[in-house]
């Protein structure tokens, strides 16, 4: 990797493990940037405590949720971010005009501390100023009421919302008259759900920790756990030492999967000592998941011609559609499959050559799967794979679709789900004595559209930064300013807050760390990890500001101004967060009981159908899906369209080491070898050589898209520096939300309308845009 010096940033290869002391100094950097290193060490003690919170950061499970130094190096930068000692006062905001703060980063933003009060746009002076909460509830009812229709409503919500604010929002919202739910599921794990759905029953993984002390080879694809999931690597390097075969996928080479030191293993730590993670590491074409998975099925049939391989029982028994997938894996090509997966045909017989031989496995994703065209496909050849050997249902073996933000499970497990099941609805219903929409609301891409036609006019954030998140920056932020109000509830000042409608709102409340007092006294709240554990959080910071509520609370207050004549006992609820989880018992089967299992440390699982064979789909059995190797993909039809002339790379979008989702906590990607930067793209040093270009030099990128009618729309995002990586040829990366405005509306994951962020055709040019 070449080195570059400007005023501190730099580009310096990156020789140590993920984790180790790297992680350690990181995590001491972030507590004192923050004011709170004392304060810090005593909060993050009493993370994932059974009298303690839950990390703000990722959905990864905690092993008993009993351990005090069950926290990673990401968990302490959400922490320390949260209990920062800074404060953004309306005093501190409103000293710039909107349009000075449009100016400044998104780091910068996050930099300026806990939000205190809330705060109203003001359109003369272009300012946020201090409102009172009577005030600004008055003012989202009024325009909620003043609605001719209450779709012309969307409520988004983000995946830190507790499940006691889910159930409460999105009872609310359907008492209010809409079905408007656009989530942050939308954008990343939909094709996981409808794809697990349709083929197995159940859109959650069917995996617990426990089944990875059992799994004789883990497959990975499309996930970077180093940075996005650090506690993850913890179960890895046991696997990893215990013999177990760790297969990773990935078209970038990514150290959090290739070594790791335990920060909390003081003979690793002292000796500089580290564990291999992956045993076998396969850098695939970006966008090559699904041919090689086909690969692997199909050598896989090929194998068991010889020596019978498939478990033809659990088939028998078990599964539908198993004729016609043998039937198209026969006959596919393996040039075609050799082509498009970017990988040899030895790799890929090496790859089905160890998952034959193991007797239980596990496969594990992440958005590097599902933010493509055909995710739901390729999730669906996942389970293919499984299925073939009998992998599901049974200890040490199964899915595992490996989840971004704290409680995006468990929101949608309370429903906050643009399509609700009637069954669920029809419950609801009885439980508070009113009748839910039946209409199907809008998702993220739906909301966007809305608001730029004119059909939605009010736009709510429960938490999240929707601005930065999405996709098609400059469509989105037209659509927001179309909005006569846009509210925002938060707990740092970030970009949507400064993209706003003819009115806007900011609401501050409480964070994860923080004492929720309420009527009934101390609350705590619940979650819902990757693993469909759930478990109780209690915070134990005094409150960043007085003025703070929760948000239970907010959303009772909001309801109570906005539906006077509802029969829900709003604040009430709000008083008493066990009365809300009781409700959830009445209306959730699943929650029966929901107040006495959370007392036990470590909470509960929810049943999982699929884990115990019981396969809720219309067939009453698991379903084999067949599933062509794509060739019309938008990086074919650009490169097909522009020639040999003209390179057209695929690119992804992907996080910093420094960076939790559109969270910007440094401008540091420390295992890949970048300080100082964010405007980077990682690219192949013989794809460098081939445009005449060298590492160091800036670019523009322009994103090519068929616009139906022969021609490309496109898109561009200026000057980014060209960095030498391992990835393969024809693939860049570089990350989001920088890169977001590459990406159209239009294009999303068939049958799931994710964005397609992890494969954009891009073309590269000289950049003439000044720093």
């Amino acid at each position: 990797m070449s080195k570059s010096s400007n005023e501190g940033k730099k580009i310096e290869a990156y020789g140590g493990p993920a984790g180790g002391w790297g992680a350690l100094k990181s995590v001491a950097v972030h507590l004192h940037q923050q004011g709170i290193a004392a304060k810090g060490a005593k909060t993050l003690l009493s993370a994932n405590q059974p009298d303690g919170f839950d990390c703000p950061g990722c959905a990864w499970p905690d092993r008993k949720h009993t351990s005090s130094f069950e926290f990673c190096e990401n968990g302490v930068k959400a922490v320390a971010a949260e209990a920062t000692a800074r404060r953004a006062t309306p005093a501190v905001i409103g000293a710039r005009t909107v349009s000075e703060w449009a100016q400044e980063s998104d780091h910068a933003l996050e930099g300026l501390g806990r939000l205190t009060e809330p705060m109203v746009y003001e359109q003369s002076s272009d300012r946020y100023r201090a409102i009172a909460w009577d005030e600004a509830f008055a003012l989202i009812a009024g325009e909620l009421r003043a609605l001719a229709d209450p779709n012309e409503a969307i409520f988004y919500t983000s995946g830190r919302t507790s499940n006691e604010a889910a159930f409460l929002y999105q009872l609310f919202v359907r008492e209010f008259g809409t079905n408007n739910f656009p989530d942050c599921s939308n954008m990343c794990h939909e094709p996981s759900g409808d794809a697990l759905k349709a083929a197995i029953g159940v859109g959650k993984g069917t995996v617990t920790l426990d089944d990875f002390e059992l799994a004789d080879a883990i497959f990975i694809f499309g996930q970077n756990p180093g940075t996005n999931h650090p506690r993850m690597l913890g179960e890895l390097r046991e696997a990893s030492k215990r013999g177990a075969k760790i297969v990773s996928f990935n078209p970038l080479r990514e150290r959090g999967l290739e070594r790791f030191a335990n920060p909390q293993n003081a003979l690793e730590m002292a000796t500089l000592g580290s564990t291999p993670i992956s045993s076998h590491y396969y850098q695939l074409k970006i966008g090559g998941d699904l041919a090689a998975l086909k690969g692997i099925c199909k050598r896989l049939i090929e194998l068991d011609e010889i020596e019978p391989l498939l478990d033809r029982a659990f088939i028998a028994a078990h599964t539908s559609g198993i004729d016609a997938l043998l039937e198209d894996l026969r006959a596919e090509s393996w040039d075609l499959i050799i082509a498009e997966s970017g990988l040899t045909k030895a790799q890929i017989d090496e790859a089905a050559a160890i998952y034959a031989k193991a007797e239980r496995v596990i496969c594990c994703w992440g958005m590097g799967i599902t933010q493509h065209r055909h995710a739901v496909a390729t999730i669906q050849m996942i389970a293919n794979l499984l299925l073939l050997r009998g992998h599901l249902g049974r200890p040490g073996a199964g899915v595992c679709p490996v989840r971004g933000h704290s409680n995006v499970q468990g929101d949608r497990t309370m429903g906050i789900y643009e399509k609700p099941a009637a069954a669920f609805l029809d419950r609801l219903g009885e439980v508070f004595q009113f009748e839910p929409p039946r209409e199907p609301g809008v998702d993220t891409i739906g909301a966007i559209e809305a608001m730029l036609a004119g059909r939605a006019k009010v736009f709510i954030a429960m938490g999240g930064n929707f601005a930065a998140a999405t996709p098609d920056t400059a469509a989105t932020w037209r659509a927001l300013a179309r909005c006569e109000l846009t509210v925002h509830v938060a707990t740092k000042f970030n970009r949507s807050h400064l993209v706003h409608g003819r009115r806007a709102l900011v609401l501050p409340v409480l964070g994860r760390t923080e004492i929720d007092v309420q009527a009934a006294g101390p609350q705590g709240i619940t979650v819902e990890d990757s693993m469909s554990m759930v478990h109780l959080s209690m915070g134990l910071n005094a409150p960043a500001s007085e003025h703070l509520l929760s948000e239970p609370m907010l959303i009772a207050r909001l309801a109570v101004a906005t539906l006077p004549e509802s029969r829900t006992p709003w604040l009430a609820l709000a008083g008493d967060y066990a009365l809300i989880r009781d409700k959830i018992a009445a209306v959730f089967p699943d929650f029966a009981g929901f107040n006495e299992k959370i007392r036990t440390p470590g909470g509960f699982r929810l049943r999982n159908t699929a884990s115990e064979r019981v396969w809720a789909t219309d067939s009453g059995k698991a379903e084999f899906r067949v599933h062509p190797v794509p060739t019309d993909t938008a990086v074919h039809r650009a490169r097909d369209a522009t020639g040999r002339d003209t390179p057209v790379f695929a690119l992804a979008t992907v996080r910093s080491h420094d960076q939790y989702n559109t969270t910007i906590y440094g401008l540091d990607d420390r295992y890949r070898g970048v300080y100082g930067h964010r405007r980077v793209v990682f690219i192949n040093a013989e794809d460098l050589r081939a445009i005449g270009l060298k590492a160091g030099d800036w670019v523009d990128l322009t994103s090519l898209y068929a616009d139906g009618a022969g021609g490309f729309e496109q898109r561009r995002a200026e000057r980014f520096l060209l960095v030498e990586y391992d990835i393969p040829r024809g693939c860049l990366a570089s990350y989001y939300p920088e890169t977001n405005p590459l990406v159209p509306l239009q294009s999303f994951a068939i049958g799931a309308r994710t964005p397609t962020s992890k494969s954009i055709p891009v073309t590269l040019r000289v950049s003439t845009a000044t720093a």
